[in-house]
């Protein structure tokens, strides 16, 4: 299906006079992204927020006594790169402190999400702890909290998501998001939030003459946990991602990750911080999905990089297999979805799907493709092994808040979702099988109400490219100006181009070779052009919508645009 693509220029939200001495093109991405100056764009560590989280200091007091009375401390994680990453750092940190640590992550598929009552027990079994710390969940664990205390552990929540509601009854909770914390930075990861923790518990313990740890070694962990969960990179997260990813790329990092590099073919000195959201990530991630993310979190925290490199390649083949599974049910969506006989004029409102035979483990993905593929809020549903339930991933569009949305169902009508949380563009759910149809019904009606300008796709660029910034250079001084990512987007252009020649690659792929206005030639490569776009090779002239890239063959590197939209 070819796109209804509507094409617009970032507005301008600060002023790009504000940045003396620089090139206007680079002044005007930056005022377009909302920077205030030049001083917002230094990413160092001394500028970080200071750590004014509220709870922190009670949370830091607790795991400080339980480290020094030697009392065993549990982590419980979550299933993705975030909690893999959030649960790795704290047992590198906490060890690195004397503390005695463990940590345990539950089989999602057996388990669901955050620390359920089910899960106390496990733990009570398992380790018979003094004190449970929750990374990347439990702001909404209140039965949980409840019964972990019920065996007598102290319970800190250390989480990130989203809560409208009274935080559970635990001894300490730190979360910027919790009701009543005013840290300025809403955007930080879940990792983000344990790195707060514990660079100010190991503060204190240095300032106590006690063993202590050095927290910037674990950057690297921070910035995959960072990127991968997609964060917004607003200045805090944008210091946090680039401290970590320098650390990669000066190969300073955990051993885990410069495996999972290896098996993935990356070369860790030209890492950029989209890897870590899509090479880096997608491997991690893989564990929970698939399998149990026991195995990513034993990759982060190995100390042998042989040990660590025979996990990363377990990692590889079920990233592979995530693959196949995730490519047989986005074919099986679009037949259901081509069933239905819509175009891009008259696709509903919100595309909610099930089938019997689908994998919970890759649904956000598939979620995630279809909300990319037709611009509309995704719901995807999988059956729960106990055959009852039904767990379902949600992505949604700028502008349609998806938790919100399912909350909203919840209140209107109880019986419908059992579970659920998440953020603005991802959330998850739990429903009765019998009540998909229900749900589906009402939750598409209240997207239905919405602003229709939502549902039309806008690709944001930054104008125009002047005609002498087609250079080497200008892809240099972009990757300078990084990390580039969620609501910090990379700089996009557009423009008349003259082609000069063109040709298909493996009959999908558009190569065109284009004249500047001065003479200058240059190439573009449209990936997957014959299924996206309209082209009409007797026209002379091309509109491209295009990022800048290097193209390095037999050593040699040559200026690219990267196509995204095409029009004549």
């Amino acid at each position: 299906m070819k796109k209804n693509i509507h094409i617009q220029t970032r507005p301008l939200l600060t002023s790009p006079e504000n940045f003396q001495g620089m090139l206007p093109f680079m002044a005007h991405i930056f005022a377009r992204r909302g920077i205030e100056s030049s001083q917002n764009l230094a990413l160092k560590l001394q500028y970080l927020l200071p750590p004014h989280l509220k709870g922190l200091e009670q949370a830091v007091d607790l795991i400080n006594q339980a480290i020094d009375n030697q009392h065993k401390i549990v982590i419980v994680g979550d299933y993705d790169a975030d909690g893999a990453t959030s649960t790795a750092l704290m047992i590198l940190a906490l060890r690195d402190m004397g503390a005695v640590v463990n940590y345990i992550v539950p089989d999602r598929f057996k388990y669901g999400y955050g620390l359920t009552p089910a899960i106390a027990d496990l733990v009570q079994q398992t380790f018979q702890p003094q004190l449970l710390i929750t990374v990347d969940n439990g702001i909404s664990s209140h039965a949980g909290v409840a019964q972990a205390q019920q065996y007598g552990m102290q319970v800190i929540v250390t989480d990130h998501h989203l809560t409208t509601k009274a935080a559970p009854n635990a001894e300490a909770i730190v979360n910027p998001n919790q009701l009543g914390c005013d840290f300025e930075s809403k955007a930080l990861a879940g990792v983000g939030v344990a790195f707060y923790v514990l660079a100010r518990l190991s503060s204190l313990r240095r300032q106590q003459g006690k063993s202590s740890s050095q927290l910037t070694q674990y950057l690297d962990l921070v910035a995959l946990g960072t990127y991968a969960d997609v964060a917004a990179l607003d200045y805090n997260n944008r210091i946090l991602v680039d401290a970590g990813l320098k650390r990669i790329q000066q190969q300073q990092a955990r051993k885990g990750i410069l495996a999972l590099l290896d098996v993935a073919g990356k070369d860790a000195a030209s890492l950029k911080a989209q890897d870590l959201g899509f090479v880096l990530g997608p491997r991690l991630n893989a564990a929970g999905r698939m399998e149990s993310m026991q195995i990513g979190i034993e990759c982060l925290v190995a100390e042998d990089y042989s040990a660590a490199h025979t996990i990363a390649q377990q990692l590889q083949g079920l990233n592979l297999e995530r693959r196949q599974v995730e490519a047989e049910m986005k074919q099986d969506a679009l037949q259901a979805l081509a069933q239905l006989e819509f175009d891009h004029h008259s696709i509903p409102e919100a595309l909610v799907l099930f089938e019997p035979h689908w994998h919970q483990g890759v649904i956000g993905i598939v979620a995630g493709r279809l909300k990319e593929q037709f611009h509309r809020p995704s719901i995807v549903f999988a059956p729960d092994e106990d055959g009852i339930h039904l767990k379902g991933s949600a992505r949604s569009i700028e502008g349609i808040h998806i938790r919100d949305a399912i909350e909203y169902v919840a209140q209107q009508s109880p019986h419908l979702v059992r579970y659920f949380g998440g953020h603005a563009a991802a959330a998850g759910l739990t429903i009765e099988k019998q009540h998909f149809a229900e749900f589906k019904q009402q939750f598409t009606a209240y997207i239905q109400q919405m602003d229709a300008e939502l549902f039309q796709m806008t690709l944001w660029t930054d104008g125009e490219l002047p005609t002498d910034a087609f250079q080497l250079t200008t892809v240099d001084l972009i990757e300078q100006a990084g990390p580039w990512g969620q609501k910090f987007p990379a700089p996009v252009f557009e423009g008349w181009f003259d082609i000069q020649e063109h040709r298909w690659l493996k009959e999908k792929h558009l190569k065109l070779n284009l004249v500047l206005d001065n003479g200058q030639r240059v190439e573009a490569l449209a990936f997957n052009a014959q299924e996206q776009f309209e082209f009409d090779a007797s026209c002379e002239k091309v509109y491209l919508v295009y990022e800048l890239e290097r193209n390095t063959f037999n050593g040699v590197s040559r200026l690219q645009l990267r196509v995204l939209h095409l029009t004549q």
